[in-house]
C-alpha cells in the first residue's frame, strides 16, 4: 500500500511525500525534490560554451575552448554524482531499527543505518535560519552512558528541507512505530 501526498520545500520548490507500510511496524517514508530541469542545465551549459567560444575568437587559442568544455562537463559529473540529490527516504523498522537513503541524480546512493537500540527518539526540531524560522525532522540517539541523555542529534531531509506540513506526516508515521516498539511486551532471552 503506497500514497503519494503533494507539498512543497522551505524554499517554495515543489515535493512529494510517498508513504509505503511493509508490514504493521516497518514503513517506508521517501520525500522526493524537484527533479533536474533538462531547460536550465543546458542553458547553463550552452552559456559557459558561447562564453569560451568568445574567448577563443579573441585568443585564437584552442585551449580555452578545450579547457572550458572540459571543465563544463567535469563539474556537471560532480554536480549529479555528489551534489544533487533526488531522494530521500526513511525506512523505519520497530524491531530492527531506521535505515536513512538519499538517491543521487546520478543513481548513487548513501545509506546509513542507525539500530533501534540506540534511537531514543524522533522530533521535530526548529532553527532560525536567514530572520526565518526553519523547521527539521531529526532522530535523537540515547547516550550510553546516561539513558537519559542524548548523545547526538541526526537531522533528515537535509536536501529536500520540507515544510512543516510534511514534516508532521512523517513525525507522526514514526512515532507510530516507535510507540508499538515501547508499548510491545519485551520478550526474554534464552540465557
Amino acid at each position: 500500500m503506497a500514497e503519494e501526498q503533494r507539498f512543497r520545500s522551505a524554499c517554495g520548490a515543489p515535493i512529494a511525500l510517498r508513504r509505503r507500510q511493509h508490514s504493521a511496524s516497518c514503513r517506508e517514508l521517501a520525500v522526493r525534490g524537484p527533479r533536474l530541469q533538462l531547460r536550465s542545465l543546458s542553458a547553463a551549459t550552452s552559456a559557459v560554451w558561447l562564453a569560451a567560444y568568445g574567448l577563443f575568437a579573441l585568443s585564437e587559442n584552442s585551449v580555452v575552448l578545450s579547457a572550458a568544455i572540459f571543465i563544463s562537463l567535469i563539474g556537471l559529473i560532480i554536480y549529479l554524482h555528489f551534489v544533487k540529490i533526488d531522494q530521500e527516504s526513511l525506512l523505519v523498522i520497530g524491531s530492527l531499527g531506521i535505515q536513512v537513503t538519499s538517491s543521487y541524480a546520478s543513481g548513487k546512493e548513501s545509506t546509513t543505518f542507525i539500530e533501534m537500540g540506540q534511537v531514543k527518539d524522533v522530533v521535530i526540531n526548529e532553527a532560525i535560519h536567514m530572520q526565518k524560522v526553519i523547521y527539521y525532522l531529526c532522530i535523537l540517539l540515547q547516550d550510553p552512558e546516561d539513558p537519559q541523555g542524548v548523545s547526538e542529534v541526526v537531522p533528515l531531509f537535509q536536501s529536500s528541507k520540507p515544510r512543516l506540513d510534511c514534516l508532521i506526516e512523517v513525525y507522526k508515521s514514526c512515532q507510530e512505530i516507535l510507540e508499538q516498539r515501547k508499548t510491545a511486551p519485551q520478550s526474554s532471552g534464552i540465557k
